[in-house]
């Protein structure tokens, strides 16, 4: 799958996320009007459903928003093509090979990628056609009101209107405020057997409209609803926003009237709905609104007409703006995230197992692999390493503050395994001595959700870090998850990122993270950052190789202004009081003091 086709897919989900968030407003909304019948005949209601809606699509687009995300990411795993079908090994098992039993190719297995693929682009096809439609509607109303203008004639007598078009038109219209750049009134040839009190009203309707500037809602309404076609939730709050727009004009119009002038405009209302052509979109009408000129619309604002006006205020608006906010909000939360993995690596072997020993070095700037040796594809657990990622997500949320806050004293309730842990300690503490228990206080603080998004946004390993039934999250969010995995090369990828600093992150979790990897003394002029990471080895039924632990040492170096990240595995028989993490430290730092890059 292209980069293309990710970007089609992840607007396919968008779009999804969008209807629900349509929905969710929706079902606002309708509350709105059954308790709150004051905030519902607002029109910033209305228009604000439509914009939360957008919102929503538009933040799901975000990588930043991904933090958000309360639910499980939807995983896309691209398999790299193969010659002939292999066995898939457990994925907690470092190196495992089953001999292929049947050369004869497989029928080919449904692929949900492909899917996926196939969907997103016949979804881009479907919007661009429902949006050329939506264009060529409003270019076919366009046409028809600037032909009913042509056909018409200026009306001098009407000094008095503050507008500089008005038009007298035969046909049997309603009177309508038309033009965003230049607004002109149309007014039907039949208003004149109108009552003169009543011709007053209903252009007095019009105006409002335009001291309002209803058109210019009604234009951003329209275009929200042509850009969300598929979205029947916009159509209908757009409805109710025009007929939102229509009782705010006729409250306007009649505050402060005695009650036979509101009885001529209801019986004016009434007559012009009789006689009248549907309006076209972006013109606002007399006679209707978008919620559709049919008889309960109808009677319903002919029954708010003769409602006497009650003063407006400002806490239904306040009130609206706060309940679409949450909505908004929570429906980016509930909604997942696409992650994508591609092939990177070809199996490490296709004989015997094979132990663990990799060197991975690349230029931070430009990516240039400088050293590529041993089983680098291989994944693994994260172990200590993942502190990295803890400490970013720390110092980003805040959780974290410098080297020396927060402290946190140990509890026994922590169940440390390591006595030499079993102390209170600082974040400059935590990374130094490599202390699990600070790690899970951490991961604990943050939660489940934001950590499994950060690692999503990291793109960090397989992304898998999940609860897990009878593991305790503070542990399985930790870097002992029994299921987060990365590889060597994974690692330097990531590392990159940090060192670029394109990752979405505060700067302050930047800089203390660095300076907290930061090693005392450097190496053949190098500066080195890093951190190391010790494990027992997975045996292919999951259970822990007694004898063998892998250690990681990863960071980056730097030198005469040129930075480069690395990432060595390798596997050490078990030893008393030497952990595989510092063999491994000390094998890359002699390595690269000898190392000429």
């Amino acid at each position: 799958m292209t980069g293309f086709d990710i970007i089609l897919v992840r607007l396919l989900l968008a779009a999804a996320g969008s209807l629900a968030a349509g929905g969710a407003v929706w079902g606002v909304a309708l509350l709105c009007r059954r308790y709150l019948p004051a905030l519902a005949q607002q029109r910033s209601l209305w228009l604000l459903g439509q914009i939360a809606v957008a919102v929503v699509f538009a933040a799901m687009l975000l990588p930043t928003t991904q933090r958000l995300r309360v639910v499980p990411v939807i995983e896309m795993n691209e398999e790299a093509p193969s010659p002939m079908p292999a066995a898939s090994a457990s994925p907690q098992a470092n190196t495992t090979v089953t001999p292929a039993a049947d050369l004869t190719p497989a029928a080919p297995a449904f692929s949900w990628h492909t899917w996926l693929r196939d969907a997103a682009r016949a979804w881009l096809l479907l919007y661009l056609l429902g949006l050329g439609h939506a264009v060529w509607r409003w270019r076919r109303a366009q046409r028809w009101l600037e032909a009913l203008a042509a056909s018409g004639s200026p009306l001098d007598a009407a000094a008095h209107v503050p507008l500089p078009d008005v038009i007298e038109v035969a046909a049997p219209i309603s009177p309508m405020l038309q033009g965003l750049r230049k607004p002109r009134l149309l007014l039907p040839r039949h208003l004149r057997t109108f009552d003169p009190l009543q011709q007053q009203l209903i252009v007095e309707h019009e105006l409002t409209h335009w001291r309002r500037h209803d058109l210019c809602w009604s234009v951003a309404a329209f275009a929200l609803q042509s850009l969300f076609w598929f979205n029947p939730f916009m159509r209908l709050l757009r409805a109710r926003l025009g007929w939102a727009q229509e009782f705010g004009c006729d409250r306007d119009v009649l505050r402060g009237r005695p009650p036979a002038e509101r009885k001529a405009y209801a019986a004016a209302l009434v007559a012009q709905f009789k006689l009248q052509l549907r309006p076209a979109d972006m013109a606002l009408a007399f006679g209707a609104s978008d919620a559709g000129a049919h008889a309960p619309t109808l009677a319903a604002r002919i029954s708010l007409i003769r409602t006497p006006t009650t003063e407006r205020r400002r806490w239904p608006r306040w009130l609206a703006l706060a309940s679409l906010t949450a909505v908004a909000v929570i429906s980016v939360a509930l909604q997942p995230a696409l992650g994508w993995r591609s092939a990177e690596v070809q199996d490490a072997s296709a004989g015997a197992a094979l132990a663990l020993d990799c060197t991975v070095m690349v230029d931070a700037a430009n990516g240039a692999s400088l050293v590529r040796e041993g089983t680098c594809g291989e994944r693994v657990t994260p172990a200590s390493t993942f502190k990295i990622a803890i400490s970013l997500m720390g110092f980003d949320s805040g959780v974290l503050r410098d080297e020396h806050a927060p402290y946190l004293p140990y509890q026994e309730s922590y169940a440390s395994s390591n006595p030499s842990w079993r102390h209170g300690t600082d974040p400059a503490g935590w990374l130094r001595e490599s202390i699990v228990w600070y790690s899970q206080q951490v991961t604990s603080q943050l939660g489940a959700g934001s950590v499994r998004n950060y690692v999503q946004s990291f793109e960090y390993g397989n992304r898998d870090i999940a609860s897990v039934a009878g593991v305790d999250d503070a542990v399985a969010f930790s870097e002992l998850s029994p299921t987060l995995r990365i590889s060597a090369l994974e690692q330097a990828a990531f590392l990159r990122k940090v060192v670029n600093r394109s990752l979405p992150l505060s700067a302050h979790a930047y800089e203390m993270t660095a300076r907290l990897l930061k090693l005392d003394q450097p190496v053949n002029g190098w500066e080195v950052y890093g951190k190391t990471g010790t494990a027992a080895v997975r045996l292919p039924d999951g259970s822990e190789d007694q004898a063998q632990d892998i250690g990681w040492f990863v960071g980056w170096a730097v030198k005469d202004g040129r930075t480069v990240v690395f990432a060595r595995l390798l596997q050490h028989p078990v030893e008393a009081d030497l952990y595989a993490g510092r063999q491994t430290r000390d094998a890359f730092l002699r390595e690269l003091a000898q190392r000429v890059l």
